[in-house]
């Protein structure tokens, strides 16, 4: 397979998505002649053209509502948000509309929309541009919610959404953007609602989605080298649907879990997982859950601080040795 970024395997979705149905179209600001602010859409203009490259006006509340009557009317538009901090100023059209649609007219209207781009801190640009999202759009029933980790799943996951009949936010992060790994040429699908176990172990479960797994995988790597401890590592992908099994499976497996998440912790991703696993998994459990994630204030615009803010390999390796005691 061949080995290429996170930011090729989005644009090489796109546009197997493009060739293969031509409702498919991408809009968003700067996406076409400038190639997107991260270069994810670059070339797509020179070979689809503008009608299905769809540079906008910077008001997300605009073209966010163009989508939404677009696939509602038979188009699957493709939205890229500059920062996914942005989808504020559209929350009406999203979760009101969009998220409704289906519901609202028995199943005669669906809206299959993608709105992508980053979520996320880490990149010293402030609490109005470093958002992540995930629980707040996957509070809304009818919102499908996608955070991959890894180019392959980036590919596999976005080319799904692309074909479900549902709104999905699909959240990315810009500091993934330039990893690489192997990812299957031409026809890749990664089922939506299907979490994967990245790493197997017996001693604790390492929970969570998107950057986090990347972490949490460098710390599972060390707790076996220097504690003998062998952690379980499953990466969501999918916020919702929710892949429950997976996740009760892996904590019957092991018997304690670690939640880790770069979302604040309040009313978070990871606040829902430790309920659902102690209405269900309770009597599995050796000790209380933990949870890793962002400290509980606005992103922090200084490097070193919002460094310290976010969850890290070394907070989530303390973290483990402290379910294990």
């Amino acid at each position: 397979m061949p080995v290429i970024t996170y930011r090729e395997a989005l644009r090489h979705a796109m546009a197997e998505e493009l060739d293969r149905d031509p409702n498919v179209v991408i809009m968003g600001e700067e996406i076409g002649q400038f190639h997107g602010a991260y270069k994810v859409t670059e070339g797509l203009l020179a070979k689809y053209g503008p009608k299905r490259i769809v540079d906008t006006p910077i008001s997300e509340a605009a073209f966010i509502g163009l989508g939404v009557g677009a696939s509602m009317l038979g188009l699957r538009p493709v939205i890229e948000l500059m920062f996914f901090s942005f989808y504020s100023v559209a929350f009406d059209q999203i979760f009101n509309n969009a998220a409704n649609m289906r519901y609202m007219s028995g199943g005669l209207v669906h809206c299959p929309l993608v709105i992508r781009g980053p979520a996320n801190g880490g990149t010293n640009v402030g609490a109005t541009h470093s958002h992540t999202p995930e629980s707040i759009a996957a509070y809304h029933p009818g919102i499908k919610v996608v955070v991959p980790s890894t180019p392959a799943d980036a590919k596999g996951l976005l080319k799904s959404a692309i074909r479900d009949n549902d709104p999905v936010m699909f959240m990315e992060n810009t500091i993934l953007y330039g990893e690489t790994g192997e990812v299957p040429d031409g026809e890749h699908l990664v089922p939506l609602g299907l979490a994967r176990v990245i790493r197997e172990g017996t001693h604790l479960s390492i929970i969570g989605h998107g950057r986090a797994i990347q972490m949490a995988v460098k710390a599972a790597a060390i707790l076996e080298e220097k504690h003998n401890i062998r952690a379980e590592v499953v990466d969501l992908r999918s916020i919702r649907p929710l892949d429950e099994e997976t996740v009760l499976a892996s904590v019957r497996k092991t018997n304690r879990v670690l939640l880790v998440e770069e979302a604040k912790p309040f009313c978070s991703v990871s606040a829902m997982l430790a309920c659902i696993i102690q209405e269900k998994a309770f009597d599995h459990l050796d000790a209380p859950i933990r949870r890793v994630t962002s400290v509980d204030s606005p992103a922090i615009y200084s490097p070193p601080l919002e460094k310290i803010q976010l969850p890290s390999v070394d907070r989530i390796r303390a973290a483990a040795l402290e379910t294990l005691k």
